[in-house]
């Protein structure tokens, strides 16, 4: 595990890579790879979105939870899926959030490769799961791991948009400096919970507004076509 394609990150989170609860974490995935488990994403994607949203880039934070479980899918950003596959549930109700609050039509994929790109760091608190069972590298270290990146952005960067769907996110987020940046809070996009809150919560739209008051460049959150 090393951060070579991320060197904005790589100076300040190097040292985490040896500290213990990093390196029980690294015995427990090789552990688990050499019992021919399948692990999403692909370990070259692990750190994806510190490699497509370098620390000094970084205007607005999404955060997740988990990857997604199922073959093909996960690809190292939160609530993003590989090309050709089906946009997950969730996501769709981002794209109906998007579309409320900004008239962007919704995209015919969900690739949100654009969005990294653009200064928008989608990192999940958890950077792997197991084939098919959601949830089963939780509490192995990567929460730690990504509270630092957390802290990270929170220390380094100014005016920066945290964006916190759901009471996971929320505590995850809990150590975020709100004088120094904007954090908005809503329901998670899920299904279950969409309509308790998150539909309407305007996020994008206050997300650039805020972005546009301290002279950045506001996110252009119409995805490209693929």
């Amino acid at each position: 595990m090393v951060l070579d394609n991320a060197p904005s990150w790589q100076a300040l989170l190097t040292s985490e890579f040896n500290a213990p609860y990093m390196q029980a974490l690294r015995s427990f995935l090789r552990t688990e790879k050499d019992a021919q488990k399948k692990i999403y994403p692909h370990s070259q994607n692990w750190f994806h979105a510190l490699e497509a949203t370098p620390l000094n880039e970084v205007k607005v934070v999404i955060l997740g939870q988990d990857p997604y479980h199922q073959a093909g899918q996960a690809h190292g950003l939160c609530f993003s899926v590989l090309p050709n596959i089906k946009t997950p549930p969730s996501l769709v109700n981002i794209y109906k959030e998007l579309e409320s609050d900004l008239n962007i039509s919704p995209a015919n994929h969900g690739y949100l490769e654009s969005w990294a790109e653009q200064g928008v760091l989608l990192l999940n608190a958890v950077l792997t799961v197991e084939d098919s069972k959601a949830n089963a590298h939780q509490g192995k270290g990567w929460e730690q791991f990504t509270d630092k990146i957390i802290e990270t952005v929170n220390t380094k960067c100014e005016h920066v948009v945290f964006l916190l769907w759901g009471s996971y996110s929320q505590k995850k987020g809990a150590i975020i400096d709100c004088s120094k940046h904007l954090v908005l809070k809503a329901p998670h996009p899920s299904p279950l919970s969409a309509y308790r809150g998150f539909f309407g919560c305007r996020h994008f739209s206050q997300a650039n507004d805020y972005l546009k008051s301290h002279s950045k460049r506001p996110i252009d959150w119409q995805l490209p076509p693929l």
